[in-house]
């Protein structure tokens, strides 16, 4: 199985924690270049520096910017991959604040969808002459469970996460000449700051002990366990490789079968 990645450059959106971090590791250990953007300077510091190095021409960089500020955001990712080309593209962005479809504020759905789709469409755009150019490419899509079942009082998530396997989807259809693939992994619960920030939401909605809601969470994952963010991170990284050339615009669950559907 060709999983080398030696030569290529992978570009780990929200990759100073969490499921980011962790698939830039990942990323790295099979050989890729890879470069962190995030928002906090202080924070990619700590991750780059993390990385491991398996050869020694391999290099890791990071890019500081605002993914809800596109124009700032077009303009930092152009001038990385106009001097080195990006082979894989790793969309993952925190996931939007938790409550009812029908209670969110207009803008709340504006914001979200900025910061995740139309932030995308920006990276793509910056990225796709680089894959087109060396006929390697891999756009993968970190997002939820929800784009196959919606997820309770996330109705702003579980929108924008729709929309974003629409894209995908339709973007695997478009691409795929190139030998561009675009694919989506759907995490399901995952011990990350993403996991405790819908704990906490939840703690407070309903007046429960977390220790309970967590007991009510895993009641419903057949592997009885909260996913690792290293867990995650394996499959976007076999995605993201020669291996997975003919694996194209699908939907992936790493849920320990918490997802119902099939």
């Amino acid at each position: 199985m060709n999983l080398d990645l030696i030569g290529k450059h992978a570009l780990v959106c929200g990759g100073s924690q969490g499921i980011g971090r962790a698939a830039a590791i990942e990323l790295a250990a099979l050989g890729a270049d890879v470069t962190l953007l995030a928002r906090s300077r202080e924070a990619l510091d700590t991750a780059v520096a993390g990385l491991p190095k398996t050869h020694p021409a391999q290099q890791h960089a990071t890019i500081a910017v605002d993914m809800g500020n596109p124009d700032e955001l077009r303009a930092k990712v152009e001038a990385t991959v106009n001097a080195h080309p990006v082979n894989v593209l790793v969309n993952n962005t925190g996931g939007p604040p938790g409550g009812a479809a029908n209670t969110a504020a207009p803008d709340d759905y504006r914001a979200a969808f900025n910061q995740h789709v139309v932030a995308a469409q920006v990276l793509l755009q910056a990225v796709l002459p680089g894959m087109k150019s060396t006929g390697y490419g891999r756009i993968v899509n970190v997002i939820s469970t929800s784009v196959k079942e919606p997820i309770k009082n996330l109705g702003v998530s579980n929108t924008i996460r729709g929309a974003m396997a629409s894209w995908a989807k339709t973007l695997a259809g478009e691409l795929g000449v190139h030998g561009i693939t675009v694919n989506n992994v759907l995490p399901g619960y995952t011990q990350t700051q993403r996991l405790e920030q819908i704990l906490a939401e939840r703690t407070r909605s309903t007046g429960k002990q977390t220790a309970d809601i967590e007991q009510t969470m895993l009641a419903s994952v057949p592997l009885g366990r909260f996913a690792k963010a290293a867990e995650i991170a394996n499959v976007i990284a076999f995605l993201a490789t020669p291996a997975a050339a003919y694996v194209n615009g699908i939907n992936v669950p790493v849920d320990g079968g918490r997802t119902l559907s099939l």
